[in-house]
Protein backbone atom coordinates (compact mmCIF):
# COMPACT_ATOMS: atom_id res chain seq x y z
CA UNK A 1 0.00 0.00 0.00
CA UNK A 2 1.43 3.37 -0.95
CA UNK A 3 0.76 6.99 -0.11
CA UNK A 4 -0.38 9.03 -3.11
CA UNK A 5 -1.17 12.69 -3.79
CA UNK A 6 -3.78 13.87 -6.26
CA UNK A 7 -4.29 17.35 -7.65
CA UNK A 8 -7.98 17.95 -6.97
CA UNK A 9 -10.37 20.90 -7.17
CA UNK A 10 -9.90 21.64 -3.46
CA UNK A 11 -6.11 21.33 -3.51
CA UNK A 12 -3.51 18.59 -3.26
CA UNK A 13 -5.35 15.64 -1.76
CA UNK A 14 -3.64 12.68 -0.09
CA UNK A 15 -4.78 9.09 -0.12
CA UNK A 16 -3.61 5.49 -0.20
CA UNK A 17 -3.44 3.11 -3.13
CA UNK A 18 -3.60 -0.67 -2.80
CA UNK A 19 -2.87 -2.66 -5.95
CA UNK A 20 -2.94 -6.35 -6.86
CA UNK A 21 0.27 -7.73 -8.33
CA UNK A 22 -1.27 -8.81 -11.63
CA UNK A 23 -0.12 -8.02 -15.15
CA UNK A 24 -2.34 -5.97 -17.41
CA UNK A 25 -4.89 -3.18 -16.76
CA UNK A 26 -7.26 -3.99 -13.92
CA UNK A 27 -10.64 -2.64 -12.79
CA UNK A 28 -10.38 0.01 -10.06
CA UNK A 29 -12.49 1.08 -7.10
CA UNK A 30 -12.58 4.41 -5.24
CA UNK A 31 -13.03 3.81 -1.50
CA UNK A 32 -14.89 6.61 0.31
CA UNK A 33 -14.32 6.76 4.04
CA UNK A 34 -16.80 7.19 6.86
CA UNK A 35 -17.07 10.34 8.99
CA UNK A 36 -14.04 9.31 11.07
CA UNK A 37 -11.83 9.76 8.02
CA UNK A 38 -9.16 7.67 6.36
CA UNK A 39 -8.21 5.46 9.30
CA UNK A 40 -6.73 1.98 9.61
CA UNK A 41 -10.14 0.37 9.15
CA UNK A 42 -10.59 2.12 5.80
CA UNK A 43 -7.07 1.15 4.74
CA UNK A 44 -7.89 -2.47 5.51
CA UNK A 45 -10.99 -2.21 3.33
CA UNK A 46 -8.90 -0.86 0.46
CA UNK A 47 -6.51 -3.76 0.93
CA UNK A 48 -9.39 -6.22 0.87
CA UNK A 49 -10.49 -4.88 -2.50
CA UNK A 50 -6.92 -5.20 -3.77
CA UNK A 51 -6.96 -8.81 -2.59
CA UNK A 52 -10.05 -9.27 -4.79
CA UNK A 53 -8.08 -8.05 -7.79
CA UNK A 54 -8.97 -4.35 -7.92
CA UNK A 55 -6.76 -1.28 -7.85
CA UNK A 56 -8.20 0.45 -4.77
CA UNK A 57 -7.79 4.18 -4.18
CA UNK A 58 -8.87 5.53 -0.78
CA UNK A 59 -8.66 9.34 -0.86
CA UNK A 60 -8.65 11.42 2.30
CA UNK A 61 -11.52 13.82 1.63
CA UNK A 62 -10.53 15.87 4.68
CA UNK A 63 -6.93 16.46 3.62
CA UNK A 64 -7.71 19.64 1.65
CA UNK A 65 -10.22 21.16 4.08
CA UNK A 66 -8.20 22.38 7.03
CA UNK A 67 -7.90 21.08 10.55
CA UNK A 68 -10.39 18.81 12.27
CA UNK A 69 -13.21 19.20 13.21
CA UNK A 70 -13.68 22.06 10.72
CA UNK A 71 -12.75 19.81 7.81
CA UNK A 72 -15.59 17.45 8.76
CA UNK A 73 -18.15 20.27 8.80
CA UNK A 74 -16.90 21.63 5.48
CA UNK A 75 -17.17 18.21 3.88
CA UNK A 76 -20.67 17.47 5.17
CA UNK A 77 -21.93 20.93 4.30
CA UNK A 78 -20.75 20.63 0.73
CA UNK A 79 -22.52 17.39 -0.16
CA UNK A 80 -25.90 18.73 -1.25
CA UNK A 81 -27.41 16.67 -4.05
CA UNK A 82 -24.24 15.37 -5.65
CA UNK A 83 -22.65 18.68 -6.57
CA UNK A 84 -19.87 20.77 -5.10
CA UNK A 85 -16.18 20.47 -4.18
CA UNK A 86 -16.32 16.94 -2.73
CA UNK A 87 -17.68 15.51 -5.94
CA UNK A 88 -15.25 17.45 -8.07
CA UNK A 89 -12.49 16.02 -5.90
CA UNK A 90 -13.86 12.54 -6.56
CA UNK A 91 -13.99 13.31 -10.28
CA UNK A 92 -10.28 14.09 -10.00
CA UNK A 93 -9.73 10.71 -8.31
CA UNK A 94 -11.55 8.93 -11.12
CA UNK A 95 -9.49 10.76 -13.75
CA UNK A 96 -6.27 10.07 -11.83
CA UNK A 97 -7.04 6.36 -11.70
CA UNK A 98 -8.03 6.29 -15.36
CA UNK A 99 -4.67 7.72 -16.32
CA UNK A 100 -2.64 5.02 -14.60
CA UNK A 101 -1.25 2.21 -16.78
CA UNK A 102 -2.35 -0.54 -14.38
CA UNK A 103 -6.00 0.60 -14.49
CA UNK A 104 -8.66 -0.13 -17.10
CA UNK A 105 -10.27 3.32 -17.31
CA UNK A 106 -13.53 1.83 -18.60
CA UNK A 107 -13.98 -0.24 -15.44
CA UNK A 108 -13.99 2.04 -12.41
CA UNK A 109 -16.39 1.69 -9.50
CA UNK A 110 -16.94 3.18 -6.06
CA UNK A 111 -17.61 1.88 -2.56
CA UNK A 112 -18.56 3.93 0.48
CA UNK A 113 -19.25 3.35 4.16
CA UNK A 114 -21.60 5.29 6.47
CA UNK A 115 -21.13 8.96 5.45
CA UNK A 116 -19.13 7.63 2.52
CA UNK A 117 -22.01 5.39 1.52
CA UNK A 118 -24.25 8.37 0.84
CA UNK A 119 -21.42 10.15 -0.98
CA UNK A 120 -20.72 7.05 -3.07
CA UNK A 121 -24.37 6.80 -4.09
CA UNK A 122 -24.57 10.43 -5.20
CA UNK A 123 -21.23 10.15 -6.97
CA UNK A 124 -22.48 7.06 -8.81
CA UNK A 125 -25.55 9.03 -9.89
CA UNK A 126 -23.30 11.41 -11.85
CA UNK A 127 -22.66 8.62 -14.37
CA UNK A 128 -19.36 7.34 -15.78
CA UNK A 129 -18.97 4.52 -13.25
CA UNK A 130 -19.41 0.80 -13.73
CA UNK A 131 -20.77 -0.17 -10.30
CA UNK A 132 -21.27 1.18 -6.79
CA UNK A 133 -21.34 -0.41 -3.34
CA UNK A 134 -23.23 1.56 -0.68
CA UNK A 135 -23.27 0.73 3.03
CA UNK A 136 -25.40 2.60 5.59
CA UNK A 137 -25.46 5.82 3.60
CA UNK A 138 -28.26 8.35 3.20
CA UNK A 139 -30.57 7.74 0.25
CA UNK A 140 -32.01 10.71 -1.68
CA UNK A 141 -35.71 11.37 -1.21
CA UNK A 142 -36.38 11.87 -4.92
CA UNK A 143 -35.92 8.96 -7.32
CA UNK A 144 -34.99 11.45 -10.03
CA UNK A 145 -31.72 12.13 -8.22
CA UNK A 146 -30.66 8.58 -9.10
CA UNK A 147 -31.93 8.47 -12.68
CA UNK A 148 -28.39 8.14 -14.08
CA UNK A 149 -27.03 5.80 -11.41
CA UNK A 150 -24.95 2.73 -12.25
CA UNK A 151 -25.65 -0.80 -10.88
CA UNK A 152 -25.68 -0.77 -7.07
CA UNK A 153 -25.01 -3.33 -4.36
CA UNK A 154 -25.92 -2.11 -0.88
CA UNK A 155 -26.39 -3.10 2.73
CA UNK A 156 -28.18 -1.53 5.70
CA UNK A 157 -28.52 -2.40 9.37
CA UNK A 158 -32.08 -3.06 10.46
CA UNK A 159 -31.33 -1.87 14.01
CA UNK A 160 -30.24 1.54 12.69
CA UNK A 161 -33.24 3.76 13.50
CA UNK A 162 -32.00 6.62 11.31
CA UNK A 163 -30.67 5.06 8.10
CA UNK A 164 -31.89 1.48 8.44
CA UNK A 165 -34.95 1.95 6.23
CA UNK A 166 -32.82 3.19 3.35
CA UNK A 167 -32.69 -0.20 1.66
CA UNK A 168 -36.35 -0.26 0.68
CA UNK A 169 -36.22 3.32 -0.60
CA UNK A 170 -33.04 2.68 -2.59
CA UNK A 171 -34.52 -0.46 -4.13
CA UNK A 172 -37.57 1.50 -5.32
CA UNK A 173 -35.40 4.24 -6.81
CA UNK A 174 -33.22 1.72 -8.66
CA UNK A 175 -36.27 -0.12 -9.98
CA UNK A 176 -37.64 3.13 -11.39
CA UNK A 177 -34.25 3.79 -13.00
CA UNK A 178 -34.26 0.27 -14.47
CA UNK A 179 -30.87 -0.38 -12.91
CA UNK A 180 -29.37 -3.64 -11.62
CA UNK A 181 -29.34 -3.94 -7.86
CA UNK A 182 -28.53 -6.18 -4.92
CA UNK A 183 -29.92 -4.58 -1.76
CA UNK A 184 -30.08 -6.27 1.62
CA UNK A 185 -31.12 -5.14 5.10
CA UNK A 186 -29.64 -7.14 7.96
CA UNK A 187 -32.17 -7.19 10.85
CA UNK A 188 -29.61 -7.94 13.57
CA UNK A 189 -27.07 -5.31 12.45
CA UNK A 190 -26.81 -1.63 13.28
CA UNK A 191 -25.13 1.28 11.57
CA UNK A 192 -21.51 0.79 10.52
CA UNK A 193 -21.75 -2.98 10.75
CA UNK A 194 -18.78 -3.45 8.40
CA UNK A 195 -16.41 -1.25 10.42
CA UNK A 196 -14.38 -2.35 13.41
CA UNK A 197 -13.73 0.34 16.02
CA UNK A 198 -12.60 0.27 19.62
CA UNK A 199 -12.44 2.62 22.60
CA UNK A 200 -14.79 5.55 23.02
CA UNK A 201 -15.93 5.42 19.38
CA UNK A 202 -17.37 1.94 19.76
CA UNK A 203 -18.91 2.66 23.18
CA UNK A 204 -20.52 5.95 22.18
CA UNK A 205 -21.99 4.60 18.96
CA UNK A 206 -23.51 1.55 20.61
CA UNK A 207 -25.71 3.72 22.86
CA UNK A 208 -27.15 5.92 20.13
CA UNK A 209 -30.22 5.44 17.92
CA UNK A 210 -28.08 4.06 15.11
CA UNK A 211 -26.85 1.15 17.28
CA UNK A 212 -23.38 1.39 15.75
CA UNK A 213 -21.34 -1.78 15.92
CA UNK A 214 -19.44 -4.38 13.92
CA UNK A 215 -21.48 -7.41 12.90
CA UNK A 216 -19.17 -10.12 11.51
CA UNK A 217 -21.88 -12.24 9.89
CA UNK A 218 -23.49 -9.33 8.08
CA UNK A 219 -20.08 -7.92 7.16
CA UNK A 220 -18.85 -11.14 5.57
CA UNK A 221 -22.09 -11.60 3.66
CA UNK A 222 -21.80 -8.03 2.38
CA UNK A 223 -18.22 -8.55 1.21
CA UNK A 224 -19.28 -11.73 -0.55
CA UNK A 225 -22.01 -9.82 -2.39
CA UNK A 226 -19.60 -7.01 -3.29
CA UNK A 227 -17.14 -9.48 -4.79
CA UNK A 228 -19.85 -11.14 -6.84
CA UNK A 229 -21.56 -7.90 -7.94
CA UNK A 230 -18.35 -6.05 -8.82
CA UNK A 231 -17.08 -9.12 -10.65
CA UNK A 232 -20.20 -9.06 -12.81
CA UNK A 233 -20.55 -5.32 -13.43
CA UNK A 234 -16.96 -4.09 -13.44
CA UNK A 235 -15.87 -6.96 -15.63
CA UNK A 236 -12.73 -8.98 -15.59
CA UNK A 237 -12.17 -12.36 -14.00
CA UNK A 238 -11.21 -12.04 -10.37
CA UNK A 239 -7.97 -13.88 -9.59
CA UNK A 240 -7.54 -16.55 -6.96
CA UNK A 241 -6.73 -14.99 -3.59
CA UNK A 242 -3.40 -16.81 -3.58
CA UNK A 243 -2.29 -14.90 -6.68
CA UNK A 244 -2.92 -11.42 -5.30
CA UNK A 245 -0.88 -9.31 -2.90
CA UNK A 246 -0.42 -5.66 -2.15
CA UNK A 247 2.17 -3.63 -3.97
CA UNK A 248 4.51 -2.15 -1.41
CA UNK A 249 4.98 1.56 -1.85
CA UNK A 250 7.98 3.66 -1.07
CA UNK A 251 6.01 5.77 1.40
CA UNK A 252 4.07 4.58 4.39
CA UNK A 253 0.58 5.99 4.87
CA UNK A 254 0.36 8.27 7.90
CA UNK A 255 -2.06 7.83 10.76
CA UNK A 256 -4.90 10.35 10.73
Amino acid sequence: MELVRIDAQSGRMTGVLASPRIEGPRPAVIVIHEVLGLNDDMREKAQRLADMGYVALAPDLYSTRGRKPFCVFRTLRGLGKGEGPVFRDLDACRSWLGGRPEVDASKIGVIGFCMGGGVALLFAARGRLGAAAVFDGAVPKDAEDLSMVCPVVAGFGGRDRIFGNGGAKLSRHLSLAGQAQDIRTYPDAGHGYLSQHSGWVAKAGAWGPMNVGFNPEAAEDSWRRVEQFFGEHLGGQLPDSGDVSAVEGSEEAPDL
